[in-house]
């Protein structure tokens, strides 16, 4: 699963890496503990340009048959195994309406009593962007008439690393498969965890557990 995410990246960063030509580039402020409703940066491959795009949107898919946006805060993430088929999912899924989250980093929790650990979850390679495999829809106001663009993010199984955690994780696309990913073409086999030597991961303060708490001192690893 993924519930919690770091996006810290400059936008401008963000429109070099993934060749960005087009979309809204925002000054947007970076997020030490995104969550789900929080806008947040997403690549897509726009379907009138066929470009790639650098836009903020909703987290949270909201499908374009729902009354209204309170059930995308319950579609974060979207399992690999039933995206085709979940109602929610499957017309974006049908359109390949795919999207790269970028990202620092993702947090998970380990249990232990009543209590409820972080951990902070990034790429082994420093210099490596963690990307996050998504889809996008659009959403029309009944009442208003204004369009809203949401994603969610696809999940697997977990990989070594994840699995005392949880029995979920995002899928991670690597940069040699973004260009794949974005443009529609059959990549199911990315539908699998990303090795966990690929990962690492460390123990962060309980403060991450809040979702008002922001900052890079949420990073900070503690005993």
């Amino acid at each position: 699963m993924c519930g919690r995410l770091v996006q810290a990246l400059p936008p401008e960063m963000m429109r070099r890496l993934f060749r960005v030509t087009g979309g809204d580039l925002f000054n947007s402020p970076p997020r030490w503990n995104g969550a789900p409703t929080d806008p947040l940066m997403i690549v897509r491959r726009d379907p009138e340009t066929g470009k790639n795009s650098l836009d903020l949107v909703r987290w949270g898919l909201v499908p374009h048959f729902a009354k209204d946006l309170k059930g995308g805060a319950r579609l974060i993430n979207a399992r690999c195994e039933t995206v085709a088929t979940m109602p929610a999912f499957r017309g974006a899924w049908a359109k390949r309406r795919r999207c790269l989250v970028p990202a620092d980093g993702f947090y998970e929790w380990k249990k232990s009593g009543k209590e409820r650990f972080p951990f902070f979850v990034t790429m082994a390679d420093p210099d490596e962007v963690m990307t996050f495999a998504g889809l996008w829809e659009n959403w029309k106001n009944p009442e208003t008439g204004e369009w809203v663009r949401t994603f969610t993010i696809l999940t697997t199984g977990p990989n070594d690393l994840i699995a005392p955690l949880h029995d979920r994780m995002p899928v991670i696309v690597p940069p040699e498969d973004w260009e794949r990913w974005l443009a529609g073409e059959d990549a199911t086999d990315l539908l699998e965890p990303l090795p966990a030597d690929r990962l690492r991961m460390r123990p962060v303060s309980q403060r991450v557990n809040k979702v008002g708490n922001e900052g890079p001192d949420l990073l900070d690893e503690v005993a």
